[in-house]
């Protein structure tokens, strides 16, 4: 076993330049449609293949280390390569480099979408593109299935532990509202338990191997940074539109997992009925430009802020929701191989994963309530059909339905 002070970090790489740092992450910032995937395509190809930044087997960590955290994966991804290669500043400017773009432009469209009295065409685009959402957040729960299921294990007991947590996320999407992000931690706190007392009595249902083992026999094992946090963002809550949007920013920034697209019933609740910053069919416009437009999906929240603060609003929330992934990786950057092997961290994600995609498929619902035409719903069942059916992109569903909207309200059909 390597011993936990060998740091594969800032020594096995070179150092960069943080002016290159600073245009390669602003051109991946720019030019990286497609969510994740693509971010992480654009990532590899320019620290491993390309200039030999990074070893595949590092970049590969950084993927297997940053997915186990809460909060936007391709956002940490990013900062962690920075952080290799040019230390603490080299996380803050590719971080930062990363994100602006994409803030920018997802800003200058809140301003144009969230009008009083936008084009008719602004008003059909969003209506089209909304309507694709629904299908939207079902293909992205389907494609998060495959990985977490096989997480769970092969006897039955886990696999039934895994469809229960499932069914608990989707259910708490549609009924729990703010309390969502309580079960998320509940079922993976549920798995921290039940593992670990199976594993006490000699009856786990997988072994983790590495330095896993001496963080789960010390006694001071945690599930997750999220079960410290939660208590301290509570405080955040404040009766001020300022303090209950730093409370929605932290859940989507620090407390959310299973990938960027969880932020949605993370803040549908919040934005729409807790505090009526925006309407349904406003919200679904928020996550149609979140997934069009260049860098992390998580940008979304910008758009919620917007609404309800105006510029200085859209930005406390990007800020807020960013901050923990800079922590995150700054402070734990060095430990994140062990961390990756971490039985607490694995059994908690078990727990906290599944309920995340189920709460990710249930957003679909209270989502597709909120279409109110008929010609938006022949739209969704269009983009299931393409997302889903086909397999096709996202970015182009969410272009073809807000062309159809186009169209629709040129027409006059728009009612």
């Amino acid at each position: 076993m390597q011993p936990p002070e060998e740091p594969q970090a800032a020594k096995a790489s070179p150092s960069v330049p943080l002016s290159v740092i600073a245009r390669e992450w602003s051109r991946i910032g720019v030019t990286g449609f497609g969510g994740p995937p693509a971010h992480i395509a654009l990532l590899r190809r320019l620290c491993v293949r390309q200039n030999s930044w990074l070893s595949e087997a590092e970049f590969e960590d950084g993927i297997a280390a940053t997915s186990l955290l809460p909060g936007p994966a391709s956002t940490q991804l990013a900062i962690f390569c920075g952080w290799r290669l040019a230390g603490p500043a080299g996380a803050i400017v590719a971080g930062t480099c990363f994100i602006v773009p994409g803030l920018i432009i997802i800003l200058a469209l809140s301003v144009l979408f969230l009008a009083h009295s936008p084009p008719t065409w602004v008003t059909g685009a969003a209506a089209g593109a909304g309507a694709s959402v629904p299908a939207i957040a079902v293909a992205a729960a389907v494609g998060l299935m495959p990985a977490s299921w096989r997480r769970a294990g092969k006897t039955s007991a886990a696999r039934a532990r895994w469809v229960g947590y499932l069914l608990a996320g989707g259910v708490a999407a549609n009924l729990a509202g703010q309390f969502l992000v309580a079960v998320l931690l509940g079922c993976g706190l549920t798995e921290w338990l039940v593992t670990r007392r199976a594993r006490g009595s000699g009856r786990g249902d997988r072994a983790v191997t590495g330095g896993a083992g001496e963080q789960a026999r010390d006694g001071h094992s945690r599930p997750g940074p999220a079960a410290m946090l939660a208590p301290m963002a509570a405080k955040a809550v404040t009766a001020g539109a300022l303090g209950s949007l730093t409370w929605v920013a932290i859940k989507v920034g620090a407390l959310s997992f299973g990938g960027g697209f969880v932020i949605i019933p993370l803040m549908q609740h919040d934005a729409v009925r807790t505090y009526h910053w925006m309407t349904t069919a406003q919200f679904l416009s928020a996550v149609a430009l979140g997934q069009v437009t260049p860098g992390p999906v998580v940008l979304t929240v910008g758009v919620v802020g917007y609404a309800a603060a105006g510029i200085a609003g859209g930005l406390l929330a990007v800020f807020v929701a960013f901050a923990p992934s800079f922590v995150f990786v700054m402070a734990g950057g060095r430990h994140f191989d062990a961390f990756r092997r971490s039985t607490s961290a694995q059994t908690f994600l078990q727990g906290a994963g599944p309920a995340a995609i189920g709460a990710i498929a249930g957003a679909s619902i209270t989502l597709g309530l909120g279409l109110t035409q008929l010609w938006q719903v022949a739209v969704l069942a269009a983009a299931a059909g393409w997302l889903l059916v086909l397999r096709r992109g996202v970015v182009a569903a969410i272009l073809g339905a807000a062309a159809v909207g186009i169209i629709v309200a040129l027409a006059g059909g728009l009612g």
